[in-house]
């Protein structure tokens, strides 16, 4: 085998690890060589193959970065919204933990956040939302770009502190992840990048926490919408700003991560593959006032199971789609009602094929 690397035998729990992906734990298994050395924390096989799909195999890990072959200069070229001066630095000093939790340093997001130049995901959000709704979202959820485009969606928790980034590309039509595997740097994360560049020593730990959660002490009285990935999120943000819209960042993450929730109204959107998987995980928890909304099971076609399709898909498939019977519908009551829940009674006219009859004085 190229390279001499394979994935690790299984030899108990110890041989399986945290996916770098979804952060499921004891479900990653490393590729390593003939002495079970590893070749690199990220490069490996996750287990859960519909909810997070990751594999990122030795020859694309020796693609991107060619400086770690065999015999190859020992090397690292940091992305540039990185300090290009690194080499140039000192050793890293003692890692600074706060509340025992490694953090990325806020200049690192600042300079990555650029009004001028949009990620391919952020290509995509324009063909949904107007210029001034997406330069909202951007601001709101901190969202990054790298210069080949790439989206960066930092985890920051509620005290503002930024825990790491997820680095991932996607196509700037369809808005789908690219999961091609001879894409470089299809998926990857602030920390491990920095950690090559030297930016960061190789005992800082990451310790992960939901997607948005930044925004909770923001809007205390909002209720939160509870989904699977960073990009349902922000588009599901877009589209019902009622909620403070979250992302676990996998299937599998209802755990400890949903601590800062206790005492938030919740609304929980599975994919529509993972429904029955949150409704189990989500009764395990206590202190908990949540409800797991069934939408995608119940009215979900063939088609969208076999897509295993999310909230998100759901609300952009209604957006695009002309309904002008549904239009004038919403046109003739939306007088009654307040304007912060117009979309969610345009969305039920929409979803139901209602019609305006007449309105009537109610009460006694």
């Amino acid at each position: 085998m190229e390279y001499d690397y394979h994935l690790q035998k299984y030899a108990g729990p110890a041989s399986r690890h945290t996916c770098p992906s979804c952060g499921g734990k004891r479900c990653f298994t490393l590729y390593v060589d003939n002495d079970g050395n590893p070749l690199h924390e990220t490069v490996g096989r996750c287990d859960h193959e519909s909810g997070c799909n990751y594999h990122y195999t030795p020859r694309q890990y020796f693609k991107d970065h060619p400086e770690a072959r065999p015999n190859a200069e020992d090397w690292r070229k940091a992305p540039e919204w990185l300090d290009k001066s690194v080499h140039q630095r000192p050793p890293c000093p003692p890692v600074h933990r706060v509340d025992k939790v490694d953090t990325i340093p806020d200049d690192i997001v600042a300079r990555s956040i650029r009004p001028t130049l949009d990620s391919d995901f952020i290509t995509f959000l324009r063909t949904i939302f107007d210029p001034i709704t997406v330069s909202s979202l951007i601001q709101e959820y901190r969202i990054g770009v790298t210069r080949e485009k790439a989206v960066i969606f930092y985890q920051i928790d509620i005290q503002g502190r930024c825990r790491t980034g997820k680095v991932m590309k996607y196509d700037p039509e369809t808005g789908h992840r690219i999961k091609d595997e001879n894409t470089k740097g299809r998926i990857t994360w602030v920390h491990s990048l920095m950690k090559y560049a030297g930016q960061l020593p190789q005992e800082w730990t990451l310790t992960q926490c939901l997607f948005g959660e930044h925004l909770l002490p923001l809007f205390p009285e909002k209720p939160v919408a509870l989904v699977e990935s960073e990009k349902t999120a922000i588009i599901c943000a877009g589209l019902i700003p009622k909620f403070i819209w979250l992302a676990t960042g996998g299937k599998s993450q209802i755990n400890s991560r949903l601590d800062v929730l206790k005492g938030r109204s919740i609304t929980a959107f599975p994919d529509i593959d993972g429904y029955s998987t949150w409704v189990e995980k989500l009764a395990q928890l206590e202190g908990f006032s949540y409800t797991v909304c069934d939408l995608l099971v119940k009215y979900g076609k063939p088609e969208d199971h076999e897509a295993h399709i999310d909230i998100a898909d759901w609300l952009i498939r209604w957006h695009r789609t002309p309904n002008p019977r549904a239009d004038a519908t919403f046109a003739a009551v939306a007088q009654y009602f307040s304007p912060e829940v117009h979309e969610e009674i345009r969305a039920l006219i929409h979803d139901l094929d209602l019609e305006f009859v007449g309105v009537e004085k109610g009460g006694r």
